[in-house]
């Protein structure tokens, strides 16, 4: 699943080649519900929760995303940077949910905002000022999801992901229009190939449906601990696939970075088991 979710950022370059990035967004939430949606029940919340979701996470996290990769930060990095989130859904459960901050989170925060100021040093090769801000707002914007999603309850992460999907696609659908214009959308469609479509067919069917079905279905049947910690290895994947696949060079502060950034989610993370274990 992890493998999954980190080499999918060198399928989303792959696509973009051809596709216009909020084209490319609606058509990958259009095809995440549809035909999913005639097998799923529509989970137990508002509409407008859905709508909130759907918008965050297509037009701020993916639609954002998107833009970005097209050529102001490299595959590898934005899967790094991406995962900021962690630190921005920390900050935002202590502002809104009024959440205490726990001091580990505090050095976790402090070991992320390091590894991005590497990143931010280094923005005159494959990744520019502006793609590195635009992915940090994409960062914030799935955090910002992660609190609407909390506020659901505990329903079937999968349904609600498929269901608020359609909320994604308008918004879209219009940003495309207005931004790339129609001749660009009818070009990128023609210059489409079987791999293009695959690569659309990927982010809908493996990153989004697969992904959250085996995430739901791995944390139905162990201990979150056991599970949540393998997330790191999704930038992981993601630096090394875009290595290989795309010859992304892997210069030594690029790995301080990541070794950072790493550092900062694994305390975040895997502190509480550590320090439960210690206390027995």
């Amino acid at each position: 699943m992890v493998a999954v979710w980190g080499t999918n950022f060198v399928v989303i370059k792959l696509a973009l080649a051809h596709l216009p990035p909020l084209l490319f967004a609606a058509l990958r939430f259009a095809l995440a519900f549809f035909p999913a949606v005639l097998l799923l029940p529509r989970p137990a919340v508002s509409w407008r929760n859905l709508a909130a979701y759907g918008v965050l996470l297509g037009v701020g996290q993916f639609g954002v995303l998107y833009l970005a990769m097209k050529g102001n930060i490299s595959p590898g990095l934005a899967s790094l940077v991406i995962q900021t989130q962690v630190f921005f859904t920390i900050v935002l459960a202590m502002r809104v949910a009024r959440e205490q901050v726990q001091p580990y989170q505090w050095l976790a925060l402090v070991l992320g905002a390091a590894g991005i100021g590497v990143i931010a040093a280094h923005t005159d090769g494959d990744t520019t000022v502006l793609g590195l801000l635009m992915v940090l707002g994409a960062a914030f914007c799935w955090a910002c999801a992660n609190m609407v999603s909390k506020r659901a309850g505990g329903v079937n992460m999968l349904s609600y992901v498929v269901w608020s999907s359609i909320t994604a696609v308008p918004p879209l659908v219009a940003l495309s229009l207005m931004f790339e214009g129609w001749p660009a959308i009818e070009a990128g469609l023609a210059r489409a190939d079987a791999a293009t479509w695959a690569a659309v067919a990927w982010q809908a069917f493996g990153n989004t449906l697969f992904g959250y079905a085996a995430w739901g279905w791995l944390l139905a049947r162990h201990p979150a601990a056991s599970i949540t910690p393998m997330a790191l290895l999704v930038p992981v994947f993601g630096m090394a696939a875009a290595s290989l696949m795309l010859a992304e060079p892997l210069p030594g502060w690029k790995l301080g970075a990541a070794a950072l950034v790493l550092c900062g989610l694994a305390l975040n993370m895997l502190w509480p088991r550590l320090r439960a274990a210690f206390s027995r």
